[in-house]
């Protein structure tokens, strides 16, 4: 039976109590006990960072060549504290609720609770540390709004938001470096978890400049590597975003929790062909302005700009006219496929939608005339005038549109399209973030914990940062207070000797294989099995298809995958080879849980469950619970539950309506 650990008393004080109880660690011991951080993004950076400050011997990994490089610059809109700055209504309670209903029902109510009380701390966290957030005219922080909301809750810094908190926790990372509190690896990958008496030990890396396989022990290991939406091949994940160090980890004993669960984003930029190795976001901070919208008329060739008013269906507003534009990603993104599917796509491939900033850039041009004192202002005053608050809002989100795809948005709609983002599922974690193998942490987007069936835009950053700077620290101690009596291990013991043998064996298995195809293809076919049949929508019988077309695949991939250069090198073909073969297992996993979970809830759509409206139907009476699948050797798992009950939150069919 899993044991979530979650603290008894009512919902608000779990956490408050939970502190004021936990075991604790004293300073001199603290310089005793070593911690391993696997990953340098916002989760992993403020980890490090804070466990550092605490006294505790930090080694953190990345596997790029700087922690600056980690994929969380990549959040552009915001980040989610329930400040209530606005004074429109928010809450902690409110923000807690809302990210429970986006989910749909299917996250466990203390950790989302938790994560709504620490949100407040961030922003003051990041503040101090510099992070230049937007501000209003009088020097307060700005909000703006993100899907599933109906409150301004969203600090930014114009369209870079998680680069520039990044860079807040990079510094804090940094500092500790200088200190000699954290020992930084870059260029380094963990591709095995060691395990000694039942506990998570060390690591066992790869040098990726100089091909050498590491060992490292460490009292606890907290793996913080982000998402596995590269599994679909075509994403808006940076290319090196993979699923190693939380599958190793995985077949180690971790659970895996809700590996179905995938958030499409509405907000993309279109595929253009075959060529295409990523895909490029455009931030839904965007929708917060933006009107998106498809003609009337199927095969409509007049220009957008040409369209009158008439002839264009604003769907989002139509259909969900409480919430419009800023529907949960989620909702948008599968009202946006149901119009392209219909016929009304718009673009060459009619595989899009436009996201039109007309209305916004008159709008702020006009309460800018008035700010200004111009009553009689014309049009095209008025219009330039608007064009600069947007561009000062949104200004380099609009510039790298246009550098990728020749086409001004100021003057022309945006072509939008949904895709793979942001993965919910992830090692099954309790409350106090440890896996089901002892001393093994999982934090930020690597774990399931917060987002349920689909995460709010803007709660990822947030996210990140609450496991990092506010909850690991406390939840690690209370586990490390029994370990102070360990002493360090050294790394000739048996566990680190086989451990590695087992990488070193896998490595040279790859390379011998010398077969006629790249892993890069094999992961394209992979992406495309993915993609059709445990994309946006699912069924039973191409989730049957998928699986046995990912069994052949992994027969194929083992037998007939070609891996230039030498092992004992800088070798970027290895690299990929490894990390695709765990995607091709863990393909296989999120098509057989998707398959089980015979319902529909939030991003994960089976056509086989929905309301007369074609909105995701669930179904509480079978699925109220967390799917956390063991691995029990040779591609076979078993299911766990953990049952979720709603003390606070009474769940209900989701309407934005």
């Amino acid at each position: 039976m899993l044991d979530a650990k979650i603290p008894a008393g009512p919902l608000e004080k779990k956490w408050e109590d939970y502190k004021g109880h936990v075991k604790l660690v004293n300073p001199a011991n603290k310089r005793k006990l070593e911690i391993i951080v696997v990953g340098t993004g916002l989760a992993g950076a403020s980890a490090a960072a804070a466990l550092g400050e605490l006294g505790y011997k930090v080694k953190a990994f990345c596997f790029q060549d700087s922690p600056r490089r980690a994929h969380s610059i990549a959040a552009q809109g915001g980040i989610n504290a329930a400040k209530n700055y606005q004074n429109d209504g928010d809450s902690v309670f409110r923000l807690f609720y809302d990210t429970i209903k986006g989910g749909d029902y299917r996250a466990r109510e203390a950790n989302v609770h938790r994560l709504a009380e620490v949100s407040t701390n961030i922003i003051d966290q990041c503040v101090a540390q510099g992070v230049p957030f937007a501000r209003e005219y009088g020097g307060l922080l700005s909000n703006r709004s993100f899907g599933g909301t109906q409150v301004q809750r969203t600090f930014y810094a114009a369209g870079q938001t998680g680069q520039q908190l990044l860079i807040g926790a990079y510094q804090a990372l940094e500092r500790q470096v200088a200190l000699g509190n954290v020992l930084m690896y870059t260029r380094h990958e963990m591709l095995d978890l060691v395990m000694i008496d039942g506990k998570a030990r060390g690591i066992i890396a790869r040098d990726l400049v100089s091909g050498e396989l590491e060992r490292h022990f460490g009292h606890a290991v907290l793996l913080c590597s982000g998402g596995y939406g590269n599994v679909f091949y075509l994403s808006t994940n940076a290319m090196g975003c993979n699923t190693t160090a939380i599958w190793k980890a995985h077949k180690k004993g971790a659970y895996f929790g809700n590996p179905c669960f995938t958030q499409i984003h509405p907000t993309c930029i279109p595929v253009t062909g075959e060529h295409q190795s990523k895909l490029t976001l455009m931030s839904e901070s965007l929708r917060n302005d933006g009107r998106i919208w498809v003609p009337k008329n199927k095969g409509e060739n007049r220009r957008p700009n040409e369209i009158p008013e008439e002839d264009r269906d604003y769907y989002l507003e139509r259909r969900y006219p409480a919430f419009g534009n800023l529907v949960p990603r989620d909702v948008a993104s599968r009202a946006a496929k149901e119009r392209c599917d219909a016929g009304y796509g718009v673009g060459t491939s009619k595989q899009a939608v436009y996201l039109d900033y007309a209305d916004a850039i008159q709008r702020y041009g006009r309460i800018e005339a008035g700010k200004r004192g111009l009553d009689n202002a014309d049009a095209a005053t008025i219009t330039l005038m608007g064009k600069e608050v947007v561009k000062e809002k949104y200004g380099n989100l609009f510039d790298m549109y246009e550098k990728i795809t020749g086409e001004n948005p100021y003057e022309i709609p945006m072509r939008i399209y949904p895709a793979v983002h942001y993965t919910m599922g992830g090692l099954w974690v309790d409350y106090e973030l440890m896996t089901t193998i002892p001393g093994l942490y999982a934090l930020g987007e690597c774990n399931f914990s917060d987002h349920g069936a689909n995460r709010l835009g803007a709660s990822a950053l947030m996210q990140g940062l609450a496991d990092g700077y506010f909850v690991v620290p406390y939840t690690v101690g209370n586990y490390l207070a029994d370990e102070i009596r360990t002493p360090t291990i050294p790394t000739t013991h048996p566990a680190f000797e086989e451990a590695e043998k087992n990488v070193r064996e896998r490595i040279e298995r790859l390379m011998s294989i010398n077969g006629k195809q790249t892993a890069e293809s094999l992961h394209k076919r992979l992406g495309k099995i993915m993609w059709d049949k445990c994309g946006m929508a699912r069924n039973a019988e191409g989730l049957t298809q998928a699986i046995e077309e990912i069994r052949q695949l992994r027969k194929e991939f083992w037998s007939d995958v070609k891996v230039t250069g030498k092992i004992n090198e800088f070798n970027p073909e290895l690299d990929k080879a490894n990390r695709v073969a765990d995607f091709i297992e863990l393909g296989e996993l999120m098509c057989i849980d998707a398959l089980q979970r015979a319902e529909s809830c939030g991003g994960h759509f089976r056509e086989e469950s929905q309301t007369p409206e074609g909105e995701a139907l669930r179904h509480d009476d079978q699925f109220m619970y967390v799917s956390a699948w063991e691995n029990l050797g040779d591609n076979n798992w078993t299911l766990h539950k953990e049952e979720l009950e709603y003390e606070v939150v009474k769940p209900s069919q989701r309407s934005y309506k």
